[in-house]
């Protein structure tokens, strides 16, 4: 240790050299830490322990207060070495030392863990800690100075290599806390029944396979979590465990249970959910308390006909991921995932060689990450799995649910990836578990980014020098033929055909007899154009034969993206007719359609007529809830569906009569702005100057709950105002009100609708605001963390004035008990306001610093059917985590790695499809 500190003394003095001295270090310049009473944090400032240094060198009095200490596992091994050396002397009075790594992502954008792998000895001499947090580090052996902290009560260990951990730790005896989520642990030692104050126990995401006898010991333990496991059985001292709140075991290999668990009398929760059971104590089978989905519960075991000594090949693990979890290992034996948004994995045995941690995402659909061709329609949201580009020795199955395409004649669906900086298609197999409830079944060699999407039929050949025919399997009269020679090396060729009504041309035309054969799009790999011509047949349009049509009428359209012309091209082609096809040839690829009119300028009539195919009638409402008028939901839905939702939704919602009707694209791009006195009430990550933004996708809900306020004095009289639509994205001066635009309505005009918003008057004391009462007292707080999102008091009091008579129903599923809602109650009896803040604040005082609580809250919501709150909550959190980071890159404090990093930097043709 002592040579470690003489290396770095040079460097130790060359900081020094440019910081100055310690005052001037610490407290004059702008990007350095500051001394905050008790604590010290050097975990985001780069070079943190260098700084550190230089304040003991100094020794700078203010630290002999400090409390808490953060620093980064990121810094260099030595160097953080010869810092912690100094601890003990500098900070005696320190109780909470956090040292965590995850602060940098690599380019694949995973997380990065710290470079710390022990500790030096002399951090045993912290008498006073009793929070250490060695999260996201690289630790394969518990630091020997551990042991000796015997005043420690929270110890988090969770995502480092540890394989093991040492009898020692049961010298601990003041722990109450211990995690070692997401490590390698395949045993326990049997020491750990000796940490009798020990509450919360947290072991998922290991290798265990068995539990010591002597974890019965641990009498005041609380919470223990042992999910994502091997675990075959469990030890029968567990129903010794009297004062066991929480069990979590979901996703181990369990096939029984111990009948005295049925018995432990505080016991909540018991979570068995994805294992191997087939029976249950009966005692269990009927408990309101128990999850026991995804277990083959009376199914008898399959017939062995096995010889005897054959070894029994366990059933591959399964994972059921909940919401607050985005993370996952996979090991070489394989395992079968269902993420908590419902999309399925199945990694078959030896997929990967080693250990390999899965992160998913699943992302709002925008047109950056949707590559649609022009008749295709989006069915899913996008589906980002990590690390991006990792090979998997077999391919992964995957299932992505999808809502269920209106039209499926001659369509498909198919599930689009990104690969090699290029969208693809993948071979996708359709299961349907219910009408309303379908999979798409592929598999995927690596993982990227995968959505669902319904493309008109695609069929496609591999073109040999010798030729070959291609024809459409939805449209038979369809057909290319390639003659010998055509090409010298092989090439993919594609065809898609996409129909259009007769009436609708019809109508566009306004003439009776005109007609239109199907629309062929042909596409290609390799060169651009063929050696020899290529026979393309269309069948004629309907009604129309070789033997009596006017050739004067029939005209051959072409159309070469990305051009948005079409161009006629009769003349210039040789046109074979038959009874019923035409033929012609062509010497390179694009799109085809034939005409038959009496008109004489086609090539417009087709821009609109094509246009017409891939446009979508729809109406825009704007509703407000009854008992919340504050709250504005937002909706673009397709003609067809607008008296459904009406009907759904006029129970809880209350406004005028939907827009008249406009017509989008699929993907097109529009935004909602309040007007005449009404504003956004809240920043939101899909709010741009206080416009809402919207992407069309008409297999989709396209809906968005916003909570509004306004500035003008609703104590005297209700606001009325409005909320104006308009195409495109927000540009950066938008008219105030829409009467200007309203009067223009054109073909490129940006105005779509406007309806009426109104804010009821106020009556006298709803002006207070909540938390203003003189009944409650609420303590400062927060919930999460910067880096994960976190709920502030002001968020927590907005979201108090927005649950209302549902309060209880969130309290319930929040965990509180029903006599706890009966004394809320009466405390409060005459001020639901108060009923609600007190419940939350409560629970949430409680929650303070604990892993997971947003994530419960989110759940609540969502159980207690108002996900139109947690839809605002996970809003409020997504934007805190881009702010936290943009603060972070402002500062240039991390690379600009730390992004998720997106499709927007792929390169990606038009597809060529039609």
């Amino acid at each position: 240790m002592a040579a470690a500190e003489e290396e770095l003394e040079p460097q130790v003095a060359a900081a020094e050299g440019v910081a100055g001295d310690a005052t001037d270090t610490v407290d004059a310049h702008p990007g350095a830490p500051r001394l905050a009473g008790n604590r010290l944090s050097l975990d985001l400032y780069p070079g943190g322990c260098r700084r550190l240094l230089h304040l003991c060198a100094q020794q700078t009095p203010q630290l002999l207060e400090v409390e808490f200490l953060q620093l980064s596992g990121h810094e260099d091994p030595r160097l953080l070495e010869a810092t912690l050396a100094q601890v003990p002397k500098s900070l005696p009075h320190l109780r909470s030392l956090v040292l965590k790594g995850g602060q940098h992502w690599d380019a694949l954008g995973a997380c990065l863990r710290g470079s710390l792998t022990t500790l030096p000895a002399s951090l045993r001499g912290l008498a006073r800690l009793v929070h250490l947090d060695l999260s996201f580090n690289s630790l394969e052996t518990l630091p020997a100075c551990i042991p000796h902290m015997c005043g420690l009560g929270a110890l988090l260990l969770s995502h480092n290599h540890l394989s093991e951990l040492p009898e020692a730790l049961g010298a601990l005896s003041a722990l109450t806390f211990l995690s070692v989520t997401h490590n390698r642990l395949q045993t326990l030692p049997t020491a750990l029944g000796a940490l009798s104050t020990l509450q919360r126990l947290d072991l998922s995401e290991n290798l265990l396979d068995t539990l010591p006898p002597e974890i019965g010991g641990l009498s005041s333990l609380e919470e223990l979590n042992l999910a994502s496991n091997r675990l075959q059985s469990l030890p029968a001292s567990l129903a010794g465990l009297r004062s066991l709140r929480l069990l979590v075991l979901h996703s181990n290999l369990l096939a029984s249970v111990p009948t005295g668990l049925a018995r432990l009398p505080l016991l909540t929760r018991l979570d068995l959910r994805d294992n191997q059971l087939r029976e249950v104590p009966p005692e269990l089978l009927d408990a309101p308390f128990v999850r026991l989905q995804g277990n083959p519960l009376g199914e008898t075991l399959p017939d062995s006909h096995s010889p005897p000594g054959t070894p029994v090949v366990l059933e591959m693990p399964r994972l059921f991921l909940t919401s607050d979890l985005d993370s996952f290992l996979v090991t070489p034996q394989g395992c079968s995932v269902t993420l908590a948004c419902g999309v399925r994995l199945q990694f078959p045995a030896g997929a990967t060689a080693s250990s390999l941690t899965i992160r998913y995402r699943l992302w709002l659909p925008e047109p950056r990450l949707v590559p649609l061709g022009p008749h295709d329609s989006l069915l899913s949201g996008v589906l980002e799995l990590q690390p991006h580009g990792v090979a998997f020795q077999q391919e992964v199955g995957l299932w992505l649910l999808f809502v269920p395409p209106r039209a499926r004649r001659c369509r498909e669906v198919v599930v689009r990836t990104l690969s090699d900086d290029s969208w693809s298609d993948l071979e996708t197999h359709l299961e349907e578990e219910t009408p309303k409830r379908l999979w798409a079944h592929c598999q995927v060699p690596h993982f990227s980014w995968f959505l669902v999407v319904s493309r008109p039929v695609s069929n496609a050949c591999l073109v040999p020098p010798e030729g070959t025919m291609l024809w459409s399997s939805g449209h038979p009269g369809v057909k290319v033929t390639f003659p010998p020679g055509a090409t010298e090396e092989p090439r993919q060729v594609r065809m898609q055909v996409v129909r259009m009504a007769g009436r609708e041309l019809r109508a566009l035309l306004e003439e009776p007899e005109a007609a239109v054969s199907p629309l062929l799009c042909l596409s290609q790999s390799g060169p651009s154009s063929f050696l020899r011509p290529v026979t393309v047949q269309l069948p004629l349009p309907p009604g129309v034969t070789g033997l009596s049509l006017d050739r004067s009428r029939l005209h051959l359209l072409y159309r070469a993206p990305p051009a948005a012309t079409w161009d006629d091209i009769t003349a210039q082609v040789a046109l074979e007719l038959t009874h019923l096809y035409a033929r012609f040839q062509v010497t390179h690829f694009s799109w085809y359609w034939l005409w038959y009119t009496t008109k004489t300028c086609v090539g417009g009539l087709a821009k609109k007529a094509w246009e017409r195919l891939r446009l979508h009638q729809v109406n825009l409402i704007a509703l407000q809830r009854r008992r919340d008028p504050e709250q504005v939901l937002l909706q673009c839905l397709p003609r067809n569906k607008v008296d459904a939702a009406l009907r759904r939704l006029l129970e809880r919602y209350r406004g005028p009569e939907p827009s008249d009707t406009v017509e989008m694209f699929e993907g097109e791009k529009f935004f909602a702005a309040f007007e005449r006195g009404i504003d956004v009430d809240a920043d939101r990550p899909d709010c741009v100057q206080g416009r809402v933004c919207f992407v069309f996708y008409s297999h989709l809900k396209n809906v968005k709950e916003v909570y509004v306020t306004t500035s003008l004095d609703r104590q005297a009289q209700a606001v009325r105002g409005q909320v104006s639509f308009y195409r495109g994205a927000v540009p950066e001066e938008v008219p105030e009100e829409a009467e200007a635009a309203r009067q223009r309505r054109g073909a490129d005009a940006l105005w779509m609708a406007t309806l009426p918003i109104k804010l009821p008057r106020l009556r006298r004391f709803e002006g207070l605001g909540p938390g203003r009462g003189p009944s409650l007292s609420l303590a400062p707080l927060n919930l999460g963390d910067a880096e994960t999102g976190f709920l502030t008091q002001s968020n927590l009091l907005n979201l108090a004035g927005r649950l209302g008579p549902d309060w209880p129903a969130v309290a319930l599923h929040l965990g509180l008990s029903y006599q706890e809602l009966q004394r809320i109650r009466h405390e409060f009896r005459d001020d639901l306001d108060g009923q609600i803040r007190h419940m939350l604040f409560s629970w949430a005082e409680r929650q303070a610093g604990q892993p997971g609580a947003v994530g419960l809250l989110v759940q609540a919501l969502e159980q207690s059917d108002r996900r139109d709150v947690a839809e605002e909550v996970r809003a409020v959190l997504e934007l805190g985590r881009h702010k936290y980071q943009d603060g972070i890159r402002r500062t240039s404090l991390a690379s600009k790695d730390l992004a998720p990093p997106g499709p927007s930097t792929a390169q990606s043709p038009e597809p060529a499809q039609a």
